[in-house]
């Protein structure tokens, strides 16, 4: 054995330098581990690299011995890992988890999203996932009550007036608005998720205050909370009322000592028999920020219920509970309104006082349902975020590039329309680039929904993402508009959304918490492949859990450190992009794949150093939650991008948002790199870990010219233009027809006006093409305006048809860029 060992050693010494054998070794080390090896490979390696290099036959059959300790489970979970287990206990590295958080992170399920904190994303499957579809049944409902209600929601009239007509209401109420999400045996429409998100998309285009009050019946509420966890009684008495829009239902969770922390609510509820033995509840609360409690006649109310005599078996606190009271209800006080943002929809406080109901009949589920009232609410908003107010954003955002695009191309400045000119470039490239992932984002995640998949993390990552770029969309709008997006009026069609958008941002879990504490916070345990079961066998003391689940997360550290450090030297390019994916953007699948091996390094780098500390370092997981939740939108970008065709067309949107995307990232990465403070190693991570980072930089800002070619397309691609804005209120001659279009400009609509223009002035843009040429050669002298035109005619440049459009478009450029004015008494009465 001695002569074979020897023969070896002198084998690889002779043959190769020894530097040369180390770099070797390592780099086959690192190839076993990228690719995920199991554990005898590792020891099979190892042991040929010991006798390569000559290593002692005593230091061998040790090394022998303690992989086979290792290697035999029985025996590594009774020498080392009960001995683990108890060390990590004592000394209190793993996180407590709360009841309310167990809550949170048992509900859903979770979806691409672990795939993607793996470390080892699987792009084939993912982009195979499925998108979400219109049925024909609900496409007949956009085309026909979706666009009557827009037609009946003016929002100038609705900004001024304070309030939705009650013919507009009514319509909301006759033809199902409210009960989008009611199955249709109990009288609702039955809506598929993105059935629900094109209605909010389409009149949230046209008025917030319209569609705020169709999100929230359709949102985390009583009919939400009937259909899931409801008695059959309280079915069949509630739904179809809710479905009709004879009941109004609110929701009551946030209260004065309880906004994002919803757990602490201090509404209460107590257990008591009245005089005829029947179980009851006695309610006292004081809610705000209810939306349409003061309409309401219904009110699903959260609370903490307490049976201080023990009626039900099941001790005093039985926690949060859900219930519906009707607002009829002795000592249930409503009917006064806050004021949000002047934006005129129905927000309200709401108090009950010693209010008392029947405990079978109003609390959600009847006595099965107590207690359970923060487990059913997690469920709900698992779903929900990702539905409303992304499609809000997304409305929004689509509104915004249609109008952003249409001023750009009919306001001149200059004698040229400002949209050419690079300053204007600049925003306009993001509000494209921003809508196209918007949609990407929202369509995609839709489809995970109406799979019957509830991803929290997913979820509460799109509600942040997208009200964040919705704000950055509508302030790139504004800049462009200038003077026109500040003068308020029924041709301002952006300022509604421009003062509406902090709205979006606080409610449905303030983006502060959702992105510090939601989604990375407890994303880590939920996403992390090991981490929860870890946690949870700690809390039970099971050995053989732990075991399985702590060894499999040290195998999953060594993978991706060895995946981070090669692709991190080969900048990605050992991973591999989907079959058929488009040369041009099979660089962002490489990418992609070198930033969550990095990601998940780190990630548990950070739970292993900072244990349960690292739930307060909110600095940290903020930083985690951006890295991660870009990783997320730029894998919805490029499957949105193959599920259109991958058209050639699209690629400025698609490499302009994934280039944004990617340096998103690397400011997370620097971030974490900067503030990452673990023992010992501090200097290393800053200094070395961190300047190679940005040395060796895995995004860069997207080029001038991308933004040049997606403001191009903004004002001149007739057809695509209205691919990347379909589903909004918008009059146009290829979604309305020209007769509708005239119709609606007869009426004061400034889609029509501003789409009118843009289409006219398009047109004669071949006209004034020729006249710009003729000028340059000499053919006529340089004049302005319709000057220029006439000498084009005498000469026959242009014929009499393009002098007739021209003019035209002169005529209809000057009324587009006009603003609202008003006298005084106009200024302060209601709009009829």
């Amino acid at each position: 054995m001695e002569s074979f060992l020897g023969q070896a050693h002198g084998y690889l010494c002779n043959s190769m330098p020894l530097w040369a054998s180390i770099i070797g070794s390592l780099v086959v080390l690192l190839f076993i581990g990228y690719f995920g090896s199991p554990l005898l490979i590792w020891i099979i390696a190892l042991l040929a690299i010991m006798i390569g290099f000559g290593a002692p036959v005593g230091l061998m059959v040790a090394f022998i011995v303690v992989s086979a300790i290792f290697l035999i489970k029985p025996i590594r979970k009774a020498l080392v890992s009960g001995f683990v287990m108890k060390i990590m206990q004592k000394l209190g590295v793993v996180p407590q988890i709360s009841g309310t958080e167990r809550a949170a992170l048992e509900a859903g399920v979770t979806w691409i999203e672990k795939d993607l904190f793996s470390g080892n994303p699987d792009f084939e499957s993912m982009m195979k996932e499925p998108y979400g579809k219109l049925s024909d049944e609900e496409e007949a409902f956009m085309k026909g009550p979706v666009e009557e209600l827009c037609k009946l929601c003016e929002p100038w009239k609705i900004w001024k007036n304070r309030d939705i007509p009650k013919e507009a209401m009514d319509y909301m109420k006759q033809k199902g608005f409210l009960g989008m999400i009611i199955p249709k045996e109990y009288g609702g429409l039955g809506f598929t998720a993105m059935a629900h998100s094109e209605v909010v998309m389409k009149i949230a285009s046209r008025s917030l205050p319209a569609s705020i009050t169709i999100m929230v019946p359709n949102s985390l509420g009583p009919a939400e909370l009937l259909v899931h966890y409801g008695t059959e009684k309280q079915k069949n008495y509630w739904l179809p009322r809710l479905a009709k829009g004879e009941e109004v239902p609110c929701f009551g969770l946030t209260e004065p000592l309880a906004g994002s922390d919803a757990g602490s609510i201090t509404s209460s509820g107590v257990v008591f028999k009245d005089a005829n033995g029947k179980l009851s509840i006695r309610l006292n609360w004081n809610k705000r920020w209810i939306t349409l409690a003061s309409i309401s006649t219904v009110i699903g109310l959260a609370f903490r219920l307490r049976d201080p005599e023990n009626l039900l078996g099941k001790g005093e606190d039985l926690g949060i509970t859900c219930a519906l009271i009707p607002s009829s209800t002795p000592g249930v006080v409503i009917g006064r309104r806050h004021d949000p943002l002047s934006i005129p929809f129905h927000n309200c406080p709401t108090q009950g006082h010693d209010v008392v109901v029947s405990l079978e009949e109003a609390v959600v589920g009847g006595l099965s349902g107590v207690g359970i009232g923060w487990n059913m609410l997690m469920d709900c908003l698992a779903a929900g975020r990702g539905i409303s107010l992304p499609a809000q954003a997304t409305g929004g955002a689509k509104l915004a590039y249609r109008v952003a695009s249409s001023h750009s191309l009919v306001r001149k400045q200059f004698g040229v329309s400002i949209g050419k000119f690079e300053g204007v470039e600049e925003p306009l490239g993001r509000i494209g680039s921003s809508t196209y992932a918007l949609d990407a984002v929202r369509r995609f995640t839709l489809g995970a929904l109406d799979k019957g998949i509830k991803p929290a993390v997913v979820t509460a990552m799109v509600k942040y993402q997208a009200t964040e770029i919705g704000r950055r969309v509508v302030n790139d709008a504004m800049d462009v508009l200038g003077g026109a997006g500040i003068s308020l009026g029924h041709r301002n069609l952006i300022a509604e959304g421009y003062v509406a958008t902090p709205i979006g941002i606080t409610v449905e879990g303030a983006n502060i918490m959702t992105r510090t504490l939601i989604v990375f916070g407890q994303g880590a345990l939920r996403c992390h492949p090991f981490a929860f079961a870890e946690v949870d066998a700690i809390g039970k003391g099971d050995v053989a859990a732990f075991d399985v689940a702590f060894w499999g997360h040290i195998g999953h550290v060594v993978t991706n450190l060895c995946r981070s450090i090669l692709l991190s030297f080969t900048r990605g390019y050992l991973a591999s992009a989907p079959s058929g994916t488009h040369a041009k953007v099979r660089v962002h699948y490489r990418r992609l794949a070198w930033a969550s091996a990095t990601f998940a390094i780190l990630a548990d780098i950070a739970m292993g150093s900072l244990g349960g500390q690292l739930k307060l370092k909110e600095k940290i997981t903020g930083r985690f939650a951006d890295i991660f939740s870009n990783m997320y939108m730029a894998t919805c970008v490029l499957r949105r991008f193959k599920e259109d065709g991958q058209l050639e067309e699209d690629l400025p949107y698609v490499q302009h948002f994934l280039k944004h995307s990617f340096v998103e990232i690397q400011k997370g990465f620097d971030g974490l790199f900067d503030n990452l403070k673990i023992p010992g190693l501090r200097w290393l991570f800053k200094e070395v870990l961190g300047a190679w980072s940005r040395i060796n930089s895995i995004g860069s800002q997207a080029t001038d010219g991308w933004s040049h070619l997606i403001s191009t397309s903004m004002m001149g691609a007739v057809a695509q233009r209205d691919r990347l804005t379909a589903g909004i209120y918008w009059v146009g001659e290829s979604t309305h027809g020209n007769a509708a279009v005239k119709s609606r400009l007869a009426a004061g609509d400034q889609t029509a006006r501003l789409e009118n223009a843009f289409t006219i002035i398009t047109k004669a843009e071949a006209a004034e093409k020729k006249i710009r040429a003729a000028i340059k050669s000499g053919s006529i002298p340089k004049k302005k305006g319709q000057a220029s035109w006439d000498d084009a005619l005498s000469k026959k440049i242009i014929s009499e048809e393009e002098y007739r459009l021209l003019s035209e478009a002169d005529k209809v450029r000057f009324d587009a860029i006009l603003v609202d004015d008003f006298d005084e008494k106009e200024y302060h009465e209601h709009v009829k």
